[in-house]
C-alpha cells in the first residue's frame, strides 16, 4: 500500500508556475478587468467583449453590487431555470448565490442575446473580478449548456471571486471533469472577500483554485482541500492581516516568481512523494509563515489533504473499459464451450457442473461491479454532459446486460426464487435498458438475422422461461388455474414476436435448454393439436436451421 501511496504526486506548484508565467492572468487583468466601467450610473451588471487578430475573445464582467455573505435560492429539475442542465437523476436539487442568480436573472435577456452571438467554435475566455467573477462564472455555465461535440469550451478565470453554489451544485460540476476544468479561480489568502464567503458553511467550492499570497502560488482542485485551507485563512482575518487586494500586483508578483524560481522549498521531511508535494505547496503559499504553523501542525495538515488526494476518485475509463473486455472475451468462450455441450451457457452455468463455472462467477462479478458504478457515474452527470457519455457507452453497456444479466438470473430462479423482473432485478440494469430505448441511435445494437452467434436482445428472456416453467408446473398441479393459462399464452406470444423480429439467439433451441424444456411440458399441456403459428414453428426442427440462418419465412 505505501508503494501505491509514493506513486501518488500533486503537481500544484507546478500547474501554478505554468498559469503564472504564461502572461495570460496580468494580460486579463491589465487589457480587460482594470478598466472595466459601467456606462450608466445606475447599471448594477455590465461587461464587455473583446475579439482580438487570433480569434480569442475575452468576455470580462462587473458590478457595483456586493454578491457575498449572501442567501442561497434552492432549485430543482422540475423548476424552470437557465441552470437546469446541470441537474441530474442522482442530484436532482442545487442552491445558488441568491444575490448573484437575482442579477444575472435581472439581465437575462441582455445575457441571452450575448450567449447567442458567442461563438464557440473558436476560444473563449470570461473573467471578472469578485462579485464579477460569480457572473462570469454563472455565464461561463450557461455556455456550456449550449456547446455540440465540435466546439471548443470556454475558460473562466476569476480574480478574488466569492463562492456561488452550494455542494450540490459543487457536485453537479464536480462530476463531469470536462466542465470542473473550464474554471480557474485566483483568490488570494488575504482578501477578506473569499474568506467571507467561505465561512459560510452551506456554500462550496469548484473548478480549480490558484491560491495564491505575497509568498507564492498554488493549484488545488479537491473542493474539501480548497474549503480546508481557506477556513484556515479565515483567521487572518481576525488579526487584521486581511485587506482589500490588488490583484494587479499580486498577478504581476506571480509572474516574475514563476519566471525567477525563487522558492526555497520544505524542509520538513515527509513520509511519500504525495506528502512531500502538499508540504511544498503549503511552504509556496507561506503558511508556516502567515499562519505560525509549528512543524506538528505542519505535518497534521499535511496529512489530511493527502487523505483528500487519494480518496479522490480518478476516473480513466477507457483503460478500465479494456480490462472489462477481458472478462468479457472470457464469457464469449464459456458461451461457445456450452454450446458444443447441448445446454446453452444460461443453463450451463445454472447447473455449476464444471469446475470452470466458478470463474465465470468471479468474471461476473468483476463486471457487475464495474458496471453498476459506471451507471451511477453517469446517473450523477448534469444531463447535459450525461446523454452523450451515456450514448458513448451505450453499445458496451448493452452487451455486458445481454451477456451477464442471464447469468444473474440462472442462480435466482435456482433457489427458488420467483418474479425476477419485479423483485430481483439490479437497478443498473434496468437503467440500462432505459437508455437504450431512449437513444433511438442505438436501438438497432445487435439486430442482425444471422442469431447464431447473437445475445439475446431481452436480458430478461430467461426470467420469462423460468415463469413459464413455473405456470407449465401449475397447471400440472391444477388444470383450471386461468393466470397460468393466460400467463402462457402471453408468453407464447412473446416469444414468437421476438422469433420474428430475429431478436433471440439460436441457442435457445439446443436440447438441453431451459426453453426446450418449456416447450415440452408446453406442448404437453396444450396436445399435438394445438395449431398456431408459434406451435407450427417449434413442432417442425428443420424451422430452427433456418432461423439460425436467417431464411426462416414469417408470416
Amino acid at each position: 500500500m505505501a508503494q501505491n501511496q509514493a506513486k501518488v504526486f500533486s503537481g500544484g506548484l507546478e500547474s501554478a508556475s505554468y498559469v503564472a508565467s504564461s502572461d495570460i492572468l496580468t494580460s486579463l487583468w491589465k487589457d480587460h478587468i482594470s478598466d472595466l466601467k459601467p456606462e450608466a450610473q445606475n447599471q448594477n451588471l455590465f461587461w464587455k467583449k473583446v475579439p482580438n487578430e487570433s480569434g480569442l475573445t475575452v468576455i470580462t464582467f462587473g458590478t457595483t453590487q456586493n454578491l457575498d455573505q449572501p442567501d442561497l435560492h434552492p432549485f430543482s429539475i422540475t423548476d424552470n431555470h437557465p441552470f437546469k442542465f446541470i441537474c441530474s437523476e442522482k442530484n436532482p436539487n442545487f442552491s445558488l448565490n441568491d444575490s448573484a442568480f437575482s442579477l444575472f436573472k435581472h439581465y437575462g435577456t441582455q445575457l441571452n442575446d450575448l450567449k447567442s452571438k458567442t461563438d464557440l467554435k473558436k476560444p473563449v475566455i470570461v473573467t471578472g473580478y469578485a462579485g464579477g467573477g460569480s457572473i462570469a462564472s454563472l455565464f461561463t455555465l450557461w455556455l456550456l449548456e449550449k456547446m455540440d461535440p465540435t466546439d471548443k469550451r470556454p475558460l473562466c478565470i476569476t480574480f478574488g471571486s466569492p463562492l456561488i453554489g452550494d455542494q450540490n451544485f459543487q457536485k453537479a460540476i464536480w462530476q463531469s471533469s470536462n466542465w470542473n476544468s473550464c474554471f480557474l479561480h485566483v483568490a488570494s489568502l488575504l482578501d477578506p472577500l473569499v474568506s467571507s464567503s467561505i465561512s459560510n458553511n452551506s456554500f462550496s467550492p469548484f473548478g480549480i483554485f490558484l491560491l495564491c499570497s505575497h509568498y507564492g502560488s498554488t493549484c488545488f482542485e479537491s473542493p474539501v482541500s480548497v474549503r480546508k485551507l481557506l477556513n484556515l485563512t479565515s483567521q487572518l482575518n481576525n488579526q487584521g492581516l486581511q485587506q482589500n487586494c490588488d490583484y494587479g500586483s499580486i498577478v504581476e508578483n506571480l509572474h516574475r516568481k514563476a519566471i525567477c524560481k525563487d522558492f526555497d522549498g520544505s524542509n520538513i521531511s515527509h513520509s511519500n512523494l504525495l506528502q512531500e508535494s502538499l508540504a511544498l505547496q503549503l511552504c509556496a503559499l507561506g503558511f508556516p509563515q502567515l499562519l505560525q504553523l509549528q512543524e506538528t501542525r505542519m505535518k497534521s495538515l499535511v496529512e489530511e489533504l493527502s487523505k483528500e488526494v487519494q480518496q479522490k476518485k480518478r476516473f480513466v475509463p477507457n483503460k478500465k473499459l479494456d480490462e472489462m473486455k477481458v472478462n468479457m472475451a472470457y464469457l464469449e468462450w464459456y458461451k461457445k464451450v456450452s454450446k458444443k455441450k447441448g445446454k446453452g451457457y444460461y443453463d450451463m452455468f445454472k447447473d455449476q457442473s464444471f469446475p470452470f463455472d466458478a470463474d465465470v462467477t468471479r468474471y461476473k462479478k468483476d463486471l457487475s461491479f464495474y458496471w453498476k458504478e459506471e451507471v451511477e457515474e453517469a446517473e450523477k452527470q448534469p444531463q447535459k454532459e450525461g446523454a452523450p457519455f451515456r450514448t458513448r457507452w451505450l453499445y458496451a453497456g448493452t452487451n455486458y446486460r445481454r451477456m451477464v444479466e442471464p447469468l444473474e438470473i440462472a442462480p435466482y430462479y435456482k433457489s427458488g426464487e420467483r418474479d425476477y423482473i419485479n423483485k430481483g432485478r439490479p437497478e443498473h440494469y434496468k437503467q440500462l435498458e432505459k437508455w437504450l430505448k431512449e437513444d433511438k441511435k442505438s436501438q438497432s445494437i445487435g439486430r442482425t438475422n444471422n442469431v447464431e452467434s447473437i445475445l439475446t436482445l431481452d436480458s430478461c428472456f430467461w426470467a420469462h422461461v423460468e415463469e413459464a416453467l413455473i405456470s407449465c408446473q401449475t397447471l400440472k398441479n391444477t388444470r383450471s388455474d386461468v393466470e397460468a393459462k393466460n400467463s402462457l399464452d402471453e408468453f407464447e406470444k412473446y416469444v414468437y414476436g421476438s422469433l420474428k423480429d430475429y431478436a433471440v439467439s439460436s441457442e435457445i433451441f439446443l436440447e438441453g435448454s431451459s426453453f426446450m424444456r418449456w416447450w415440452r411440458e408446453y406442448i404437453g399441456i396444450k396436445g399435438a393439436s394445438h395449431d398456431t403459428e408459434f406451435a407450427n414453428f417449434m413442432k417442425n426442427p428443420t424451422n430452427y436451421k433456418k432461423y439460425m440462418e436467417g431464411a426462416y419465412n414469417f408470416l
